[in-house]
């Protein structure tokens, strides 16, 4: 097989083929290896490579498969960890010089629990600094490119791990995602992105701030992938008090599920979004093709809380608090766009902060209503393509003037509510930019989000589109 056969091998069939001994967990890091060294420097996806350790781990885990010693279907598996998550011996930086030669003593639980499950570690990927804004660019490491158009933002944060999985540097890619930074990057590079429910994943140790918001999940190409890297990763860790009980997730068998009868709610814009029209055209069509699987769907007109300033005052609250040691430092180093961002938090007060938490509870009641009529909400993930390197989003959508949050509209309200949501790669623009559908579900529903996705996968596949650089 061809070494990009191999890159581009999702990692469900590569574990049915390290099981049975047909193929090599050397074999496929080399492929993989190779890939990266040709490709990476072109869009610097990975910023820290652990090429000589994970070659060292795949050798080992080769010989235990051959023995006979298998562990299940991530023991030889290549990983990436986002670069704002504690890795035992690897550098984590956070896209900040102030961490530029941090490395941690310990794993977060999640990355403890994919390593006893005998996946590897290639490498961390690229962010914004502390991964604050919805494209991916640091004073460390400088910009990562969309692999569709190398002028273009990935999106962000999680833009490394979406560029990553769209390049087939490997089959599965970490992401966390505190406002939309798994759906955002993954709509942009046209892969799969899932945000399980609030508390799926436990996330510690990890910095104070995001305690409220951020959600880990996963970045892969196919809805399969997605499924099996999550159910590696869930579970209860008493280091995250906000971690939730164990709980059946069910994923494998979502996958195989039937979605007849479901009831999906449609929203163009929530309420209060705003849209450029090919998006919207592109993402109402995929919307209606559950129709076609026997959803009922029905175009709804909601009246949500626009909680973008909501989310700003939490954000930039938490940061300024969580660095203020360190500010007089940061300040001297920090990545130039936070400048007007570090200043907003200084003017803040406490009615603010408690402001935007009492709004938080009172947009929850709004959404509650939809999903006691509905299963799942479908709306457009981002209400414009990749934009252009070098700015935080555009300044107009569609003709109309729009604020710095106007790029996350679909996707904050949703760190706020808790609830599981991913992107699905849903159709291209005439200029060849990928679109993502969002699909919203209950809370603690990761398997009705899931068996979604699938349904639509099959009916519409995306995995076989990649990008030429």
């Amino acid at each position: 097989m061809s070494n990009a056969g191999l890159c581009f091998m999702s990692a469900t069939k590569i574990s049915s083929l390290f099981k049975t001994k047909k193929l090599s967990p050397v074999e496929v890091m080399d492929a993989i290896l190779g890939r990266i060294e040709e490709l990476n420097p072109k869009v610097n996806a990975i910023i820290t490579l652990c090429a000589e350790e994970a070659k060292v781990t795949a050798k080992k885990a080769e010989k235990e498969i051959m023995k006979g010693k298998y562990k299940g279907p991530l023991h030889g598996m290549p990983i990436t960890i986002k670069d704002n998550i504690f890795t035992k011996g690897v550098r984590t930086t956070f896209g900040s010089k102030l961490y530029e030669n941090f490395v941690p003593d310990e794993d977060c639980a999640f990355v403890d629990r994919l390593k006893k499950a005998g996946a590897i570690i290639l490498g961390k990927t690229n962010l914004p600094e502390f991964g604050l804004i919805g494209i991916t660019d640091n004073p460390v490491f400088g910009p990562t490119k969309n692999p569709w158009n190398l002028s273009k933002t990935p999106g962000g944060s999680s833009g490394g791990a979406a560029t990553a999985a769209a390049l087939g540097f490997g089959p599965l890619h970490h992401g966390n995602d505190g406002g939309g930074s798994i759906r955002i990057p993954s709509s942009f590079c046209g892969v799969y992105g899932l945000k399980p429910n609030f508390g799926r994943v436990p996330r510690m140790p990890a910095p104070h701030g995001w305690e409220t918001l951020s959600q880990e999940g996963v970045i892969t190409r196919t809805v399969a992938d997605a499924a099996l890297m999550l159910t590696a990763m869930a579970g209860p860790d008493d280091r995250d008090r906000s971690s939730l009980p164990s709980q059946d997730l069910k994923l494998k068998d979502a996958l195989r599920g039937d979605v007849k009868g479901l009831k999906i709610a449609w929203s163009p814009d929530l309420g209060y979004a705003t849209v450029d029209p090919e998006v919207l055209e592109i993402t109402k069509k995929a919307a209606l093709k559950f129709k076609n699987l026997g959803c009922r769907v029905d175009e709804v007109n909601l009246n949500l809380m626009n909680v973008g300033s909501d989310w700003v005052v939490i954000v930039a609250s938490e940061t300024a608090t969580a660095l203020e040691d360190k500010r007089q430092e940061w300040e001297k180093v920090m990545f130039p766009l936070y400048v007007p961002f570090m200043q907003l938090a200084d003017v803040l007060g406490a009615k603010d902060i408690v402001k935007a938490q009492f709004h938080r509870e009172d947009h929850w009641l709004g959404v509650k209503k939809i999903f006691e009529t509905y299963d799942i909400l479908l709306t457009p993930t981002m209400p414009v393509t990749a934009f252009d390197q070098g700015i935080m989003g555009p300044d107009k959508i569609a003709g109309k003037d729009v604020d710095p949050t106007a790029i996350a509209a679909f996707t904050i309200p949703f760190n706020f509510t808790g609830q599981p949501a991913a992107s699905i790669p849903c159709g291209f623009t005439k200029a060849g930019m990928p679109v993502g559908l969002q699909i919203v579900g209950r809370r603690f529903d990761e398997a009705t989000v899931i068996k979604a996705s699938a349904a639509f996968e099959q009916a519409c596949p995306w995995a076989d589109k990649r990008p030429q650089l």
